[in-house]
This record gives C-alpha cells, structure tokens and sequence, in this order.
C-alpha cells in the first residue's frame, strides 16, 4: 500500500523563512533551483574547545540579528561552486526552518551573505518533494534588488569588482 505524500505547494521566487527554534521569524529567502545546497549568511563561526560548531545567524548589519550563539555537534565541511565558478569550502549544519508553514529540518551552508540581497538561499535539498516554483508568485524585495543591480552598475562603471 503506498503512502500518501502532502501535496506539493506553490511558492515564488521569494518567500519568507522562520527559524523557530532561534525565535526568528519573516527573513526574506531567495528561491533558487539552479541551487542544490541552501545557505544562510552567518557570522562568528568557529569550532570551541568543546568540539561543537558555534555561530550565529546573520550579523549586527542584519535586523534579524539576535547575537544568539548557535551550537551544534552535528557538522561538515563541503565545497560549494558559486554561479560564477567561484570555489569556496563552507560549513554545512541542519537548521529547523518553517517555509508556508511547512516545518523542514534541512541541511544549510554557513556564508557571508551580506553583500546579498537576500540573507537566505533556499535550494533544490528543501524544495524536492515538497513545493512548485513559479516565478511570478512569492514575496521579492523589489527595492533592494533594485539598488544592489544599480550598486553594481556603479562599480563595474568605476572599474571595481563585484
């Protein structure tokens, strides 16, 4: 007898994240399916004398900043291949998340995501089985989109890197 599986929900390009164990709620998540691994921007990360990773979500430029020290046993090291062919090794952590009030415990890297619009990159290990992408839907933040694609436009003109 098979069993039956929720059925699968429609999200956007950008939805908002909850980490309810960290009591933070309404972080705006970027939707990718050319991810396979998603990320969240962390700070402060190290390894303690106790043998646990300690770091804490996002950082004091970040409103969703708690200072909070997140400790976890349970870690690896991975390599994560960037869009633009940049190689970086990045802590890998399972974090409780809840997405369109679906609760999901999910692997995330750990990443400087500040020069990001987004704090939080959704990738295709939270979306298999459970939702559907379409672009036209979600929750983006137009106007931070729109200024970082003018900060770029400012830099490349300046001669600067991205």
């Amino acid at each position: 007898m098979a069993v039956a599986s929720k059925p699968l929900k429609l999200i956007g390009r950008a939805e908002h994240v909850d980490f309810p164990r960290q009591a933070i709620d309404n972080v705006p998540a970027r939707i990718d399916t050319g991810a396979k691994t998603s990320s969240v921007w962390a700070s402060n990360i190290r390894i303690e004398d106790d043998g646990k990773l300690h770091f804490t979500l996002f950082d004091t430029q970040s409103e969703h900043y708690t200072g909070d020290d997140v400790k976890t046993r349970t870690f690896d090291k991975i390599i994560v291949a960037s869009s633009t062919g940049a190689v970086q090794e990045r802590f890998r952590v399972k974090l409780l998340i809840r997405l369109q009030k679906r609760r999901i415990k999910a692997s995330f890297t750990l990443a400087d995501r500040s020069m990001q619009v987004y704090p939080i990159l959704v990738g295709r290990n939270v979306l298999r089985g459970k939702f559907i992408v379409d672009v036209r839907h979600g929750k983006p933040s137009i106007k931070k989109e729109l200024e970082r694609e003018r900060t770029k436009k400012v830099q490349l003109k300046k001669g600067g890197r991205l």
